[in-house]
């Protein structure tokens, strides 16, 4: 008989790995992972903010990752300098800003740690809800937006010829990238977020034909590296975010395993 704790991080994983899945296929379809990077890391200057001004801690990591993304778009269109170095600019100087502000608060104590590698163990009833909530809400936006970002992933002059506004496409993904983040980083972590959002999705990539059957196939190898790692965590005694990413890692690389494959996810993203 499994203890209760141990049944509440098995369906708050698996709820989060519900929700990472489809994300996480427009993240390699975007080759976006040094963006979902920058967002993950922007995330401890959100942690700081909410305990400086003593505020809600995942609308305060939402709205620092939400803010990150903004200004990521800003930046870009007055050009200048390249996207990945942008990135790599907004992602060490929110991470490090956050960790300067809470070496400054020293009359708080915290536990970076479980910050930057989580602790799915110890997530609550209120924290299922929470995740449940927010990844259902996030699944019924991609399902709003998947033709827009779709087609603007194939080809944004043509999806903007169609009217189907790609900057703004883009700018719900960024926001539902945001609010992922800031439900997933008591889960998996700020280091170890992007992992749970690419690894899954890359490995669907290999047994998938169409965009759809990928975005689903992405969540249920999630769903499964989740169940893996949390019993491989709790066989060998193990942290459980990093046994969750590495139970993921071993799935990818059982995918590499050579196949006969009958066709590439939406044809031609690659």
């Amino acid at each position: 008989m499994l203890d209760d704790f141990f049944l509440r991080a098995l369906i708050a994983g698996v709820g989060l790995a519900l929700t990472t899945g489809p994300l996480g296929c427009f993240i390699v379809w975007r080759r976006m992972a040094y963006f979902g990077d920058t967002m993950a890391h922007s995330a401890l200057l959100g942690v700081a903010l909410s305990l400086l001004m003593q505020f809600n801690l995942i609308l305060s990591v939402f709205l620092v990752a939400a803010a990150v993304s903004v200004l990521l778009m800003l930046l870009q269109r007055r050009g200048g300098l390249s996207a990945d170095a942008l990135l790599g600019i907004l992602s060490h100087a929110t991470l490090a800003i956050g960790l300067v502000m809470v070496a400054f608060m020293t009359w708080v104590r915290i536990d970076l740690v479980s910050f930057l590698f989580g602790d799915i163990l110890a997530v609550t009833e209120q924290d299922i809800d929470l995740i449940w909530g927010g990844g259902i809400l996030v699944l019924f936006a991609i399902v709003y937006l998947w033709r827009p970002l779709l087609a603007s992933t194939v080809n944004p002059d043509l999806a903007e010829a169609e009217s189907l506004r790609p900057e703004r496409a883009r700018l719900f993904f960024m926001l539902l990238m945001a609010l992922v983040i800031a439900i997933a980083m008591k889960i998996v972590g700020i280091m170890l977020i992007t992992s749970l959002l690419i690894i899954p999705a890359a490995t669907a990539r290999r047994f998938s034909s169409t965009p759809e059957i990928m975005a689903v196939l992405a969540s249920v190898i999630g769903a499964v590296a989740v169940i893996g790692g949390l019993f491989g965590s709790l066989h060998f005694d193990t942290p459980s975010g990093p046994s969750i990413v590495v139970a993921a890692l071993v799935l990818f690389v059982f995918s590499l395993v050579p196949l006969r494959r009958h066709g590439e996810a939406e044809g031609g993203l690659r």
